[in-house]
């Protein structure tokens, strides 16, 4: 049921999120779904490599799986758009999702792998992005005022939950091999429900889309300012796949880093995240979502280009503390713009936008193994700042036309 009305004016969004309800709930099962997904990716390349027995060219490409996220999150986002409680659907994601990490654990063959990746998988990550749509859904029946903040601190354990993984993973790998630590992945991914088990959230349409849309799951025509923002975003979020994949190189081959700085460098995105996700809520409900993602991108051309120029890890400290805002902004509020762009339709959006994020991994493999044989390294991270100035141009383009329609619409309801 929904909860009572606050007054946000005299509590802090985290106070909000923290008491008793959907959203506390929510942040702990979000830590759970970061987690499991964080044990398991960086043990996925080993595994194929070690237990399957894959080439190592043949592994880069199982992460080209994650291109096939935005049918998936279409089909999601339809499905729970039609649904009274869109966390049935999420609970149902939860348990398919345990059961295709222990399938892939159980895996003989590569390609079962990248079946199992490519559809089981795929679709349970779909449905895990159903619980930002109920947040919104509470967010639409009891207003606080504080959508971004609340959203952004919600988002946040999912952060926590990521940072945790990776070294969860390599002590489980080391101790019950990589098999048993893909289940355990499942597990986390199980455990995620458990928060919200008896949580029931109505499905909500925003005041705003009652009188534009069919009520359940919205027009597929007034999909295209969504498509567009995320179609942009990857663009942007793409080169968060070359930093990872290519930064660790530069550092090891000519910079001479030593093996703990060089993992203290990649990690400070993930510190400086926990800080600038609640930061970038604050700013996106005083401001707008939109206008904070734009800066934000912004500072990812700066970031990117750092990357590219650094003579010293001190300049890509810095720039990845850049980096890390635009992903702030990205992860933590990008949620909250794609909802505002298609209201009618809460699920499809969450959903296609999480679907972004993995898609953007695909993309972004693709990107970088290109960009690397054209300009080598560091070069090749001038093209993630190429692609954010066209991020941040094309989001400028579509305020100045949603703009122009507000106006002409205000005309012709005075006419």
């Amino acid at each position: 049921m929904p909860q009572p009305a606050v007054a946000t004016e005299s509590r802090s969004a985290l106070s909000l999120v923290m008491g008793p309800g959907l959203y506390r709930r929510a942040l702990v099962s979000l830590f759970f779904a970061g987690l499991g997904m964080s044990v398991a990716l960086p043990q996925l390349s080993l595994f194929l490599v070690q237990d399957l027995h894959a080439s190592l060219p043949v592994a880069g490409l199982f992460f080209l799986t994650n291109l096939a996220a935005p049918v998936l999150g279409f089909v999601v986002g339809r499905w729970s758009d039609r649904l009274t409680d869109r966390l049935t659907l999420f609970r149902v994601g939860a348990v398919v999702g345990l059961l295709g990490w222990v399938v892939m654990a159980l895996s003989t063959q590569v390609w079962m792998a990248f079946v199992v990746n490519l559809t089981v998988l795929g679709f349970a990550a779909a449905t895990g992005s159903l619980v930002f749509a109920a947040v919104r859904d509470q967010l639409t029946h009891v207003p606080t005022g504080a959508d971004n903040r609340v959203m952004s601190t919600v988002r946040l354990g999912f952060s926590l939950g990521f940072m945790s993984g990776p070294l969860v993973g390599s002590v489980l790998g080391g101790l019950v091999g990589l098999r048993l630590t893909l289940v355990a992945a499942g597990l986390c991914t199980l455990v995620q429900v458990v928060p919200l088990v008896r949580q029931r959230v109505p499905r909500a349409v925003p005041e705003q889309a009652r009188g534009s849309s069919r009520g359940r799951g919205g027009s597929s025509a007034g999909l295209a300012p969504l498509l567009t923002f995320l179609g942009l975003g990857v663009l942007a979020m793409c080169g968060d796949t070359i930093r990872l994949a290519y930064l660790p190189i530069y550092m090891e081959l000519q910079l001479g880093t030593p093996d703990w700085l060089r993992g203290a460098v990649i990690s400070t995105q993930s510190l400086a995240m926990v800080v600038f996700i609640p930061l970038a809520g604050v700013l996106a409900d005083r401001y707008g979502a939109q206008r904070v993602v734009v800066v934000c991108v912004l500072l990812g051309v700066g970031a990117n280009l750092g990357f590219a120029v650094a003579d010293s890890e001190l300049v890509l400290v810095a720039a990845t503390v850049l980096h890390a805002i635009m992903w702030a902004a990205l992860g933590g509020i990008g949620i909250t713009v794609a909802q505002d762009l298609y209201p009618q339709g809460i699920g499809m959006a969450s959903s296609l936008y999480f679907s972004a994020l993995r898609f953007a991994a695909g993309i972004g493999g693709v990107v970088g193994a290109v960009g690397v044989g054209w300009f080598g390294v560091p070069g090749v991270f001038t093209i993630p700042a190429a692609l954010c100035v066209v991020t941040a141009a094309g989001l400028v383009a579509m305020a100045l036309a949603a703009r122009r329609r507000r106006a002409r619409a205000s005309r012709t309801a005075v006419s």
